[in-house]
């Protein structure tokens, strides 16, 4: 976004606004990021579908799990 605006400019503009409107703009705001994280969850959904289906997805229990992790440390 190379027109962007300062964050306090834009806290000022939603101040500007009637309450009426700014409950407007939370709700849509908490709607679109709702939607954007069942989009990202698709995603990633998907992803691990494929590597289930290629082989590629790691499996085990939850004590492989732990020794995986701090083994990466």
């Amino acid at each position: 976004m190379s027109n962007s605006i300062s964050f306090q400019t834009v806290i000022e503009y939603v101040e500007a606004l009637s309450i009426e409107e700014q409950d407007l703009l939370v709700e849509l705001i908490s709607k679109r990021r709702i939607e954007q994280r069942r989009k990202e969850i698709a995603v990633n959904a998907a992803k691990t579908l494929e590597a289930m289906r290629t082989g590629t997805a790691k499996r085990g229990t939850l004590k492989d799990l732990r020794n995986d992790l701090l083994s990466e440390e």
